[in-house]
């Protein structure tokens, strides 16, 4: 049997930053010297009251902005990442903004076990930047990631497309640009107007469906042919350079989350931290708890795994849960529409559906053929 309770994975949230992007609806706040130093104090005693021993093999830091730190402040956080038993540790995450790559950094980051590296671009695109708000050029991004290769081989870079009024053109421009970085990873994104956001409350006017769709497809044979595999929706890597860590999620493995506004499984637990800033640092960390029973683990199962493209394993659902998976779900149906396929004992999403995969995953909520 599948044990469901190791823990392999943790991640840990920086809620900081220098600049608020227009359309960012993550858990942040602009960056104050006092309150990091107070906000690492209370993270260092969420760690040492919840963590509980595990060998871990994947770190991922994320934002916020972790770059935002100064050096002292990053020694204090990898302080803290000390207390994690890292004796099988195969892949630590870090991320970067452009404005904040410089040598020093980049040198603390490898001489405390960082193997790679995210770094959010976006766009090169100056009436796009503008709209998202945020302050780069494509020199200056270009010779950033130069310097960041010097250290790492490992490199994430974040795209963006879907803006308002966005051309094929100006997509290829983009893309383009990031062919040059040639880096190992790209996690693509459309541009959503979250609620709250700057974008959202000045009635931002969406990309046409159609053509963001037409544009999704064309990222995706873009980054195909110059030899990036596309293993999930909005993921592509080079053989060899998949991200370990967000494969936890999407295998609906267990994990700790520690810091502001994280998300965690354990134990059969869901849990989503505070966003109060106040509250967290009184010791109030969980916002919220769910516990997850076996039917409800199935449906995360198959909405997380299918969004990778090799899609659910048959004999690995059956080993997890005893149960064979169109005993559950109304698999043979969605495969006479074509919406799912099987092969090699794998099932996925037609990849000529994949831009409609929400419209798909929505079939394993709630549906009641368990026996």
């Amino acid at each position: 049997m599948i044990n469901n309770d190791e823990i392999k994975a943790i991640y840990i949230h920086i809620p900081f930053c220098k600049n608020i992007c227009s359309y960012c609806d993550f858990c942040k706040m602009y960056y104050n010297k006092n309150l990091v130093n107070k906000y690492l104090s209370e993270l260092e005693a969420e760690i040492k009251n919840n963590y509980h021993k595990d060998k871990i093999k994947t770190i991922y830091i994320g934002g916020g902005s972790p770059s935002s730190l100064d050096i002292n402040e990053l020694n204090k956080l990898f302080n803290i990442i000390s207390l994690f038993d890292t004796s099988n540790l195969k892949e630590f995450t870090f991320e970067m903004n452009i404005c904040d790559i410089e040598e020093n950094k980049l040198l603390l980051l490898k001489n405390n076990k960082v193997n790679r590296v995210s770094i959010g671009i976006e766009t090169i695109n100056n009436k796009f930047l503008s709209l998202i708000e945020r302050c780069q050029d494509s020199t200056e991004v270009y010779d950033k990631v130069m310097l960041t290769k010097k250290y790492f081989d490992n490199i994430n870079v974040d795209f963006m497309y879907g803006f308002p009024n966005e051309t094929i053109d100006d997509l290829k421009k983009d893309l383009l640009f990031f062919q040059e970085l040639n880096v190992n990873h790209i996690s693509i994104y459309s541009l959503i107007l979250e609620e709250h956001t700057k974008l959202f409350i000045n009635k931002t006017k969406p990309l046409d469906e159609d053509i963001e769709s037409n544009m999704y497809y064309y990222i995706i044979d873009f980054l195909k042919k110059r030899g990036y595999v596309h293993y999930e929706i909005s993921n592509f890597a080079k053989e060899g350079f998949r991200s370990r860590h967000n494969l936890t999620y999407w295998n609906n493995d267990r994990y700790y989350g520690f810091g502001l506004g994280a998300s965690g499984y354990i134990d059969n637990i869901r849990y989503t931290n505070t966003r109060s800033i106040n509250n967290y640092l009184k010791g109030i960390y969980v916002l919220e708890k769910e516990e997850i029973s076996k039917r409800l683990d199935m449906e995360n199962e198959m909405i997380l795994g299918l969004r990778k493209i090799k899609g659910v394993n048959k004999k690995h659902f059956y080993d997890k849960y005893h149960l064979k998976l169109e005993e559950i779900f109304p698999i043979n149906e969605l495969k006479k529409k074509n919406l799912l396929i099987e092969k090699d004992g794998n099932l996925f999403i037609n990849p000529y559906k994949l831009y409609l995969s929400n419209s798909i995953l929505v079939n394993f909520i709630g549906n009641e053929c368990l026996k």
